[in-house]
C-alpha cells in the first residue's frame, strides 16, 4: 500500500523534470564521488531491462496490430511507409552534403578498437545477412533482439491471427499492452539509470573523450537538427500545406525527450501511442505506423553512417565522386531500416559504408570505437530524431490524406487538444 502510494506520488512529477534531476545527480557523483562504481550498477540494470523488454514489446504490439488490420479502412499506411523510405534517404543525402561542406578528421588509433563480429563487409553481404535474419527462429530472433526478424515473422504472425477467432486476437491485444505497461515501469524509473550511465561515462572517459571529437559530435548534431526542423518540417508543409512547426515542436517535447535519455525506438513507441491517442489519429493506422517506424524509420542512423564514414575518407585523404556519395545515400537508407531500435545499433553497420570506399575493417572498426566514445550524445540525438518522427510522420500521412480527401483538419488546434489531453 505504502509503496503503490510512493511510485503514484512519484509519477506525478513530470518525467522530463525527473531526468534532469537524475542528470544534475549522475554528473555530481562521476565528478566527486569517481571510485563508487555501484552506482553504474543503475545504468546496467536500466540498459539491461530496456534490452530485454524491447524486442518482445515490439513483436507483440506488431503482431496484435496487423491482426486488427481491417482491409478497406482508412488508415494511412501506403503514406506513412513513403514517408518513413524518403525520410531515411533525404537524410543520408543531408549528411552527405554536409559532410561536403564540413569536412571532419578522426584521429585513428590502434587503441581505438571495437569488436568486429557481426559488421557487415559489402553491399553483396549485408543484402544476405539482412534475407537470411529475417527468415531465423522467431523465438531466437526475441531472445537476441533480431529486429528484422522479429518484424518479419511480427507480419506474417499477424496476417495469419486475422483467420481465427476476435476473441484469440483480443487476447494478443491484452497481451501486447500488458507488455507495454511493463515497458512504461521501466521508463519510470529511467532517471535512476540516467544517474548511473551518467556516473559510469564521466570515471571511464571524462570530458576529454567528448571534446576530443567536439566538431564530430557538433556536425552529427547540427546535421540531425537541421533535418528534422528543415527537411522533415518541408516534408510535412508538402502534405498538409500548413504551417508545420506547432506539430513539430510538440513531437521533440513528446517523443523526442524521452526517446534522448532511453537510446531507445523501441522502448518509446508506448510514448508514441499515448501521444496519437491524445491527437486523436486513427488507431488502425498509428497501431502499426508507430510499432513499424521503432525499426523501419531511421533517418537518424542514416546521418550516422554517413557522417562517420566520410569522415573517416576525410581522415584518409580519399575523394568520393558525387555518384559514389549518392550509392552511400541509397546504402545507408536501405541498411538504417534494419538498424535496431536499441541504443548503438547504428554503428556496427559503419564498416558496411567503409567497404564502398575500399577502406579496411581495420580502419572501419577504430570509427565505430570513436562512435561509442560519442554516443551519450550522438546515439541520444540520433534517437530522438527517429522516435520523434515516427510520430510526426503518422500524424502527417493522416492530415495529408485528409487533406486531399476534402476534410482538411487545423494542426495548431490539434495540438492545442492533444495538450489539453495530457493535462
Amino acid at each position: 500500500m505504502g509503496g503503490n502510494y510512493m511510485f503514484k506520488k512519484y509519477t506525478r512529477i513530470p518525467l522530463i523534470g525527473r531526468i534532469l534531476v537524475g542528470i544534475v545527480i549522475g554528473v555530481l557523483a562521476g565528478v566527486m564521488f569517481p571510485s563508487w562504481t555501484w552506482i553504474d550498477l543503475l545504468g546496467d540494470l536500466f540498459i539491461g531491462a530496456l534490452k530485454s523488454i524491447a524486442p518482445l514489446l515490439v513483436f507483440l504490439v506488431i503482431m496484435a496490430a496487423i491482426s486488427g488490420y481491417e482491409k478497406g479502412a482508412d488508415n494511412h499506411f501506403g503514406t506513412v511507409i513513403i514517408l518513413y523510405l524518403g525520410a531515411t534517404f533525404l537524410s543520408a543525402v543531408a549528411a552527405v552534403a554536409a559532410s561536403y561542406f564540413f569536412p571532419i578528421k578522426l584521429v585513428l588509433s590502434k587503441a581505438t578498437t571495437a569488436n568486429a563480429a557481426g559488421a557487415p563487409k559489402d553491399l553483396g553481404s549485408i543484402v544476405h545477412d539482412l534475407l537470411t535474419t529475417a527468415v531465423s527462429n522467431p523465438v531466437h530472433a526475441v531472445m537476441n533482439g533480431d529486429y528484422l526478424a522479429i518484424l518479419f515473422w511480427a507480419v506474417l504472425v499477424g496476417i495469419a491471427l486475422q483467420t481465427v477467432s476476435k476473441k484469440t486476437r483480443d487476447i494478443v491485444g491484452d497481451f501486447s499492452k500488458m507488455i507495454g505497461n511493463v515497458a512504461g515501469w521501466i521508463i519510470q524509473f529511467a532517471p535512476f539509470g540516467i544517474i548511473g550511465l551518467i556516473h559510469k561515462a564521466l570515471v571511464e572517459t571524462g570530458t576529454r573523450g567528448v571534446v576530443h571529437y567536439g566538431q564530430l559530435v557538433l556536425l552529427l548534431v547540427g546535421t540531425m537538427i537541421f533535418v528534422y526542423l528543415v527537411v522533415y518540417s518541408l516534408m510535412v508543409w508538402v502534405l498538409t500545406r500548413q504551417n508545420p512547426f506547432p506539430l513539430v515542436f510538440w513531437t521533440l517535447k513528446v517523443s523526442g525527450i524521452p526517446a534522448f535519455f532511453t537510446r531507445s525506438s523501441a522502448v518509446n513507441i508506448p510514448i508514441n501511442l499515448e501521444a496519437c491517442q491524445d491527437l486523436g489519429l486513427n488507431e488502425k493506422s498509428y497501431g502499426v505506423s508507430i510499432p513499424l517506424g521503432g525499426s523501419a524509420n531511421s533517418g537518424g542512423a542514416a546521418i550516422t553512417i554517413s557522417i562517420m564514414t566520410l569522415a573517416t575518407t576525410h581522415t584518409l585523404g580519399m575523394q568520393f565522386s558525387f555518384p559514389l556519395a549518392l550509392i552511400l545515400c541509397f546504402l545507408t537508407a536501405i541498411a538504417s531500416t534494419g538498424v535496431s531500435g536499441i541504443a548503438g545499433g547504428s554503428l556496427l553497420l559503419i564498416p558496411m559504408a567503409c567497404s564502398l570506399f575500399g577502406i579496411s575493417n581495420d580502419i572501419a572498426m577504430q570509427v565505430v570505437g570513436i562512435g561509442f566514445v560519442i554516443g551519450v550524445i550522438q546515439d541520444s540525438v540520433e534517437t530522438a530524431v527517429n522516435s520523434a518522427s515516427d510520430l510526426l510522420f503518422t500524424a502527417a500521412a493522416e492530415y495529408g490524406d485528409l487533406r486531399n480527401a476534402g476534410h482538411p483538419v487545423n494542426i495548431k488546434d490539434a495540438v492545442h487538444q492533444a495538450n489539453r489531453a495530457r493535462a
